[in-house]
């Protein structure tokens, strides 16, 4: 196999001229070769199309020097050198989640995670063993459940927690984030009763005696945060710092950190250059944030990690708890058809102010009408400034879309940022919810991809696990991890494993306008490497969610290391 595209010696003099912000020196007296680390001994894929996979890869200060055949990288790599043998395991380009949420995923190791609770007795013996841990009037917070394959078939309300509870706040949110019970404490404390009116973009769900039962969806979770609380300095940093290692440990090399409170940046990127989090994070902050991004462009921490260039913004809720808005009613509660957290004028206010500071704009849309909404409304903001090219607004999920606005993602450039667990697990019920029509445009990942989109993968953790296994299953099988599909599932909508693997990789890489250093391995990028136990471009599909994850490399430092 010949080395790729260019000589030794023009590649070393283009690494000492383009790349000399790593920091490292452009010769090294005890290797004339400049290599500091030389890998291979397993299968290795590039990303590239025409070349998609080598036999070695040399590193020189934490960029890709050359790639090509074992012989001739060995050679200019010479003695001495770090190497590591793969030993048969499988390298791939950083893996990178493209939609998640650092802070969420540690505080979920840190607070009563309700993760896979199996049925709704399951969700109250947990309460009742949590409470006598509780002093008198603390609020017993946790996030997890989620009732759609509960056999009680329904979310649990104030009425089912209230027995187990006592006089204590409880407040229990939904995996989706979109969603709580509160028990009747946490109600009285936070001053809500029958009477109290649907704040703008939420709503209390009421009996149909008019009483509230606890539950409370959207921006009517707001009511009762200040009996959460927001976690001291000391306490996120624990958290940041556990998301980070848990990431790393999963194969991942970075991530797209969503809805960031702008107070939190600087932690964050502190955290980076003191060691205390291993991985890149690609911010999106609060709306609360953009005036800050207007007044000083995009930061970027000192060790590059960290960059901060956008915002998140919500014109929806979440199909789960019917807060997606559909353009008509949910098939099995045909007297709602959603919730709008954003309008109009708010929005283009917004995407005015981001359009002319060169800010990226990823707004969270689910339901059909929340996605037509958005792609009229980004299509009108970018009316107005046609001489701003490439602004690579993104839309968050992009679930449920309108089968004649598939096209326009591509057309308006727009990209559709989707999270393939998503549809793995909402298909068990997203047929109650949308009846067989609307299916069509539902996790349309074939069709978006057909049509010209690219498709950055995520997993909206802890929303979801967080598994880039689960996530590159999802994408390419579309079956529920116990092999289950139908044609509700639309199973022509999956992706190829080529596909899929870009997902995790390149089109992350271009989302965040970072393709010219991320997202393939090839001469002059960063070398950032995940490494699977078995290669899962080949492998049966089910096996897929076996691997394991071997290495996990950033900027040719290792970070995350299984064990022997």
């Amino acid at each position: 196999m010949a080395i790729q595209q260019k000589t030794a010696a023009a590649l070393l003099l283009c690494f000492a001229t383009a790349c000399s912000d790593a920091g490292h020196d452009e010769t090294n007296a005890t290797q004339p070769s400049g290599v500091d680390l030389f890998i291979y001994g397993g299968p290795i894929y590039t990303g590239i199309d025409d070349s998609p996979k080598v036999e070695a890869i040399a590193v020189k200060g934490g960029r890709v020097l050359i790639t090509g055949g074992y012989t001739e990288i060995a050679a200019l790599a010479g003695d001495g050198v770090k190497t590591i043998d793969l030993k048969g395991a499988a390298l791939y380009p950083g893996f990178t989640d493209a939609h998640a949420h650092l802070l969420g995923i540690g505080m979920r190791e840190l607070t009563l995670n309700l993760e896979g609770i199996a049925s709704l007795e399951q969700l109250l013996s947990i309460v009742t063993a949590n409470m006598e841990h509780l002093g008198e009037g603390d609020t017993l917070y946790g996030r997890g459940w989620i009732e759609t394959g509960w056999p009680e078939g329904r979310m649990p309300t104030r009425d089912d927690i209230d027995p187990v509870s006592g006089d204590n706040p409880v407040i229990l949110r939904r995996a989706d984030g979109h969603a709580l019970v509160a028990n009747s404490a946490a109600l009285s404390a936070a001053g809500i009763d029958d009477a109290t009116p649907d704040p703008e973009g939420g709503r209390i769900e009421r009996d149909t005696a008019g009483r509230a039962t606890g539950i409370l969806i959207d921006n009517a979770q707001s009511l009762v945060a200040d009996l959460i609380g927001a976690p001291n300095e000391s306490r996120k940093k624990e958290a940041f710092g556990k998301a980070s290692d848990i990431y790393s440990a999963y194969g991942w090399t970075g991530m797209h950190n969503m809805s960031v409170n702008p107070d939190n940046v600087a932690m964050i990127e502190a955290l980076s250059t003191d060691g205390g989090i291993d991985i890149r994070v690609y911010n999106s902050v609060d709306a609360a944030g953009l005036a800050a991004l207007e007044e000083y462009g995009p930061r970027v921490s000192d060790n590059g990690h960290i960059i901060t260039r956008a915002i998140k913004l919500y014109v929806d809720g979440a199909l789960g708890s019917r807060g997606a808005a559909l353009s008509e009613p949910y098939s099995d509660h045909p007297d709602t058809n959603g919730l709008l957290v954003m309008q109009k004028d708010q929005a283009l206010a917004l995407f005015e102010r981001a359009l002319p500071s060169g800010i990226q704009v990823n707004t969270h849309a689910i339901g059909d009408r929340g996605n037509k909404l958005i792609l009229d409304w980004y299509e009108e903001a970018l009316s107005h400034h046609s001489d701003i090219k490439d602004p690579r607004w993104r839309i968050e999920h992009s679930q449920i879309l309108h089968t004649e606005d598939i096209p326009r993602f591509a057309t308006l450039g727009v990209i559709p940022s989707m999270q393939p667990s998503h549809a793995i697990g909402d298909l068990f019920f997203a047929p109650d919810r949308l009846g067989p029509n609307r299916l069509d445009g539902a996790y349309a990942w074939r069709a978006l991809i057909d049509a010209g989109s690219i498709i950055p993968g995520g997993s909206d953790a802890p929303v979801e696990r967080g598994d880039p296994r689960i996530e590159f299953y999802a994408a390419v099988a579309r079956r529920g991890l116990n092999g289950y599909q139908d044609k509700d599932w639309r199973p022509a909508q999956a992706v190829t494993r080529t596909e899929a693997l870009k997902m995790f990789t390149l089109w992350p890489a271009y989302a965040s306008f970072q393709e010219d250093d991320l997202g393939t391995i090839e001469p002059g990028k960063r070398a950032d490497f995940t490494v699977f136990s078995k290669d899962i471009m080949t492998i049966p599909e089910a096996d897929i969610l076996d691997v394991e994850a071997v290495m996990t490399i950033v900027d040719g430092d290792i970070v995350y290391r299984a064990s022997e």
